[in-house]
């Protein structure tokens, strides 16, 4: 199982995304509420680091899904307020952190193409490689645990209060 902070001791993956944690656009992540729980920096670096082990176990292009799912939400607005007339979050934000990835580094069409495509089911483009396929389903995954184990883990310790189980 991978730990939140395991990727801080990966020095290989330190070295394919460190460019990009150094990034002022990157780190103004962190600042930002993500699925509830936690923020969109520890978010994509989830999604990143996750996304790279699979990659690396599958011998697929690795380096691709560390740094496209570093950057696949590189957008500052707040989805749940904000509202877009050319269409949904789903389909905008992609598009939005894809033309803010190519304002800090050299994006190549694999990774252009994890980046849009990570919302797939949610929207209806299909990806294009497996990796894209792979880094939108190590999102969901991320998702889903980010907003529903402090959930749950807040439910729990209340049964145990009420049952004074300690």
């Amino acid at each position: 199982m991978i730990k939140q902070n395991d990727w801080q001791k990966d020095r290989k993956y330190i070295a394919i995304v460190a460019d990009l944690l150094i990034k002022p656009e990157v780190m103004k992540l962190k600042n930002i509420t993500q699925h509830i729980n936690s923020n969109r920096l520890d978010h994509s670096i989830m999604v990143s680091y996750k996304s790279y082990i699979l990659g690396r176990k599958l011998h697929l292009d690795y380096k691709a899904m560390a740094r496209a799912g570093l950057l696949h939400d590189l957008f500052y607005y707040d989805w749940r307020t904000t509202k877009f007339s050319e269409g949904s979050h789903a389909y905008v934000h992609p598009r939005i952190a894809l033309e803010n990835a190519k304002k800090i580094t050299k994006i190549s069409k694999k990774e252009a193409d994890i980046i849009v495509k990570h919302m797939w089911g949610a929207t209806i483009a299909p990806p294009l490689y497996m990796e894209s396929a792979l880094v939108s389903i190590v999102d969901d995954q991320c998702a889903i645990v980010e907003a529903s184990v402090p959930y749950f883990k807040n439910k729990f310790k209340n049964l145990k209060l009420r049952l004074n189980i300690n």
